[in-house]
């Protein structure tokens, strides 16, 4: 979807300018603006584009800020909102995941370590480490306690790209009916 569109992460794909902090979106096409997005990550107001940041440092998602056209229908607005809220609730899902993955590694080498009598730092400083088979009983366990939450997070990822991929729909029929009576209409003329 991001190809078909033309975006590009870190500037404008069509007139290849870099991303601008300085720039601002006043010219009434402002882009919306997640929570997520770092304040240096705005694209520039000449943009005609969505814009694709930088990854969060929670999810490791890289959000998305929308190009709002100046003159928005009722049904791109909802698709638009339909994919912001989408993008919403995987960054929250996965900012919520990755940081309960990280601490539940912490607190269970922590307790593999202090089991061998081995601390989490060694004499030199470094990070101690266990091996990969004992990593990857954390990883059996945490996949098993989480199962549920990813199974709803499944469910509900569908649902929302398939009202996505209905509404989007509906906007390409909308638009190319536009398309055909313009072009019917100059061709009259």
């Amino acid at each position: 979807m991001a190809a078909a569109r033309g975006l590009r992460a870190g500037g404008c794909y069509r007139c290849r300018r870099p991303l601008s902090s300085a720039s601002s979106s006043g010219s009434g096409r402002a882009a919306e603006r997640p929570d997520s997005v770092g304040p240096g990550f705005r694209p520039p107001a000449y943009s005609h584009s969505d814009w694709i940041g930088p990854p969060d440092k929670l999810s490791n998602l890289r959000p998305i800020i929308f190009y709002v056209p100046p003159e928005e229908s009722a049904l791109e607005r909802r698709l638009r909102e339909a994919r912001q809220e989408a993008q919403a609730s995987n960054q929250r899902f996965w900012a919520r995941h990755n940081r309960a993955f990280h601490q539940e590694k912490e607190e269970f080498m922590y307790s593999r370590l202090k089991a061998k009598g081995l601390e989490m730092r060694d004499e030199s400083g470094q990070k101690a480490t266990l091996n990969a088979e004992e990593m990857a009983d954390f990883y059996k366990d945490f996949l098993n306690k989480n199962l549920k939450k990813h199974l709803q997070y499944n469910r509900d990822w569908y649902k929302r790209n398939f009202r996505i991929t209905f509404l989007m729909g509906q906007v390409a029929l909308v638009r190319a009916l536009r398309w055909l009576r313009r072009r019917k209409k100059n061709v009259e003329q």
